[in-house]
């Protein structure tokens, strides 16, 4: 069986050009999800895919970068498949797969690739914003709590919990404004 794995990395992005090709290649079941692929922590539909396929199985992916972007995160998820008596096959780039040894060393190739990639993006990230500080540009994320607001309630006897479901925010943006984290 074909099982499909396609994943966006936010909401303004969609699963329909990696559905549609996965389900063309002729996948059975696809697994969805719009979460960031430098991690495989809280990806609970790649979980279920690994989860799902059994011995015999192929999970098919249309990239690379859909399925991870660290060489560690594919090496583990590569081994999980093989554990399973299962295979791997990437659609869009070619030979992209674990049923040869070619296949196998050019997964590890682009495996290093993609994480490169991402550390080349995160250091122009790095340097944009840096760039964007030194020029006055760049102020960072706006407070998600009025300090002032949190101060007086605080003032007038009310707990952080009490103060966090009033204002809306999270606890410990509360504690944090509070000076107690």
């Amino acid at each position: 069986m074909l099982v499909g794995y396609a994943r966006v990395s936010s909401e303004g992005q969609s699963f329909e050009l990696q559905q549609d090709a996965l389900v063309a290649a002729g996948c059975e079941k696809v697994f969805k999800e719009k979460r960031t692929g430098t991690t495989t922590n809280g990806r609970d539909a790649l979980g279920e895919a690994l989860d799902f396929v059994r011995d015999g199985d192929t999970l098919v992916v249309t990239r690379l970068d859909r399925l991870a972007r660290s060489s560690q995160d594919l090496h583990n998820i590569i081994a999980a498949l093989t554990k399973k008596g299962s295979k791997f096959r990437c659609l869009q780039q070619a030979g992209v797969d674990t049923d040869s040894g070619m296949g196998k060393l050019v997964l590890a190739i682009l495996g290093a690739v993609a994480e490169f990639e991402t550390d080349i993006r995160k250091e122009r990230q790095r340097e944009g914003i840096d760039k964007a500080k030194a020029a006055g540009v760049y102020k960072g994320r706006k407070p998600s709590v009025d300090r002032q607001a949190v101060a007086d309630l605080h003032a007038q006897g009310i707990g952080p919990a009490a103060i966090a479901k009033q204002l809306k925010v999270g606890r410990t943006s509360v504690y944090r404004a509070l000076g107690m984290v």
